[in-house]
């Protein structure tokens, strides 16, 4: 069984061997984090020599040796030799990185979730290596489930949080007071994009002297 946390990244340096279709996605999701992406492959595919061209990443166009990991605090290996993917996870365990090896939990230190992203708000679906196309059926499941506008909901309520810290309320009572407010229907006032019914909708909940005014 798995220990599911998130790794923070930004500004930490992360070497991806590998530039096809996998690794792109696993690059966009990095560069997403902040990551300082470095990627190894002899040659890359049109959507990593984009962001190498665009200076988002750093490609090396060259075989992969294994002084490539030092200083990495995070690898993943995602090329179609298992060889090679076997030796890169070697190495990192070796010089104390993480490891990823796409589709073969037996090579990695950590797995990575299939995701849904909607600003803040990361939804996550892991099946400890199990079944990847599980998780990617159910990932589609959530996004058709949870559109942007749960993003936009968690932005208000983000603000609403730090109005009740600044006032000194308690962890349980805000606990306690968003969990209603959502209960009570916020994403679908948020949806609406009419800031006066959202305004009224936290007024109702949270009385006349709260600070909502920077929430909304």
């Amino acid at each position: 069984m798995s220990y599911l946390v998130n790794l923070c990244l930004e500004g930490r340096d992360v070497l991806v061997v590998g530039a096809g279709g996998v690794a792109a996605r696993k690059v966009g999701g990095l560069l997403a984090a902040g990551a300082s992406v470095r990627v190894v492959a002899p040659s890359a595919g049109e959507a990593v020599e984009r962001l190498a061209d665009e200076g988002r990443l750093s490609l090396l166009r060259r075989e992969y040796v294994p002084e490539d990991v030092e200083g990495a605090f995070l690898v993943i290996a995602a090329t179609d030799d298992e060889d090679l993917n076997a030796a890169v996870s070697a190495d990192a365990r070796r010089n104390g990185c993480l490891v990823n090896v796409v589709d073969r939990p037996a090579l990695c230190t950590i797995t990575l979730p299939a995701v849904v992203r909607r600003g803040d708000l990361t939804l996550a679906v892991a099946t400890n290596g199990r079944c990847p196309a599980m998780a990617r059926s159910l990932r589609e499941e959530l996004e058709a489930r949870y559109g942007e506008t749960y993003g936009e909901a968690l932005t208000v309520m983000g603000r609403l949080r730090d109005g009740m810290l600044s006032l000194g309320w308690e962890s349980a009572r805000i606990q306690k007071v968003l969990a209603e407010i959502y209960a009570d229907g916020v994403v679908e006032v948020v949806a609406s994009h009419d800031a006066g019914a959202l305004t009224a909708f936290l007024r109702r909940r949270l009385g006349p002297a709260f600070p909502i005014e920077g929430s909304v």
